[in-house]
């Protein structure tokens, strides 16, 4: 099979990590053909990392598996990605689809670029920061008969999957409530490492960056279609950004649940826990660790634990989904069917967002 060439757009934390590490598992998919940050330091750093993560490998049939227990192995197949900074070169290049990890703010705008030159294209969340914009990315992937997916990779971690065949199953009976707990830190130095971060046009604050993941996860399990959002947001303790270090919302479902939301990046002196909590008339599930990777509390008649209480933390709270996700969206591309998080599906946690933002400056419910 031929591989889908593929390129990352934005250099920065995400991408040089996740998206890199993603890359490499699944080259036996994808060939990395091309990294682009206007810094071309940035750029260079992360075809760097690609390399060095796909020597990192073993040659199986054919296909490179990625270990961390290895020694170095140079792989037949493997070349450095070219180094861009200006990726409007990408738009006639035949590659397949790119994976774009700029700043939010941008994130529209290099989505309509790409899916206009007729190229797939994997988002990191937020999807972007305005309804409009989600749905003219949408509209132009359909009318394109293009890909459009949306990392929010905690949706395949396996004790997220048990949770949602619980519910599916009609394991809870019917579900009442759900709570997501952000609980963490992010100091002036967080700040500082790019100064997109903490405003309005580009970025959002804590709900809309720190909390995104978990709002995903509360509305997925509680039925996804929201009836009523009454939030509020304050800025504590991070006067040099214009956007809120604390929110907290209760959203009604139509049918009937309701989710809460808690979210700080002000919790002394480092990050405590991110948790869902799920409750019905027949059970209880609590997921937490690291990055909602491991099952804290699972009850149900017969049943007190789950093997998925004991899987280790990954090394950040990125977790490891991106991995998951790359394969998905590839595995979408090559057998044209939908990816596990399309654009509709990846625009909802962020227009709840928006709702909270919109409840809090009006000091109002908002209805949907």
């Amino acid at each position: 099979m031929k591989k889908l060439r593929a390129a990352l757009i934005g250099c920065g934390r995400i991408g040089t990590k996740k998206h890199i590490e993603a890359f490499a598992a699944n080259s036996d998919l994808i060939d990395l053909v091309a990294v682009c940050d206007l810094v071309p330091e940035k750029a260079e750093r992360a075809a760097e990392e690609y390399k060095n993560r796909c020597e990192l490998c073993v040659v199986r049939c054919g296909e490179k598996t990625l270990t961390n227990n290895l020694q170095p192995t140079t792989c037949n197949d493997q070349r450095m990605p070219s180094v861009i900074t200006d990726y409007s070169k990408l738009c006639a290049d035949d590659i397949d689809f790119v994976t774009i990890a700029t700043e939010s703010g941008n994130h529209y705008k290099n989505t309509i670029d790409f899916l206009s030159a007729g190229k797939h294209v994997l988002v990191e969340k937020p999807m972007a920061l305005s309804s409009e914009h989600m749905d003219q990315m949408i509209a132009l992937s359909r009318e394109k008969n293009l890909k459009l997916a949306v990392c929010v990779q905690n949706r395949f971690n396996p004790p997220v999957q048990e949770l949602r065949k619980a519910i599916d199953s009609g394991k809870f009976g019917r579900v009442f409530t759900a709570t997501a707990r952000i609980l963490w830190n992010r100091n002036e130095e967080y700040y500082k490492q790019g100064s997109w971060r903490g405003t309005w046009a580009m970025d959002g604050g804590t709900i809309m960056n720190q909390c995104a993941h978990n709002i995903d996860l509360l509305q997925w399990m509680l039925g996804g279609e929201v009836q009523e959002i009454f939030a509020m947001t304050e800025n504590y303790n991070h006067p040099y950004i214009e956007t809120e270090d604390f929110g907290a919302a209760i959203v009604r479902f139509k049918n009937g649940s309701i989710g809460i939301i808690e979210g700080t990046a002000n919790v002394y002196p480092r990050n405590l826990e991110e948790t869902l909590s799920v409750f019905g008339e027949k059970g209880t599930v609590v997921l937490g660790g690291l990055a909602v990777n491991k099952i804290q509390t699972w009850k149900f008649e017969g049943e007190e634990s789950h093997p998925f209480m004991n899987l280790p933390d990954p090394d950040t709270v990125y977790g490891s989904g991106h991995i998951t996700v790359f394969k998905d969206f590839a595995r979408a591309i090559i057998d044209d069917r939908e990816p596990f998080v399309n654009g509709e599906e990846g625009k909802k946690s962020v227009e709840i967002i928006l709702g909270i933002y919109k409840s809090a400056r009006e000091g109002i419910p908002v209805k949907f």
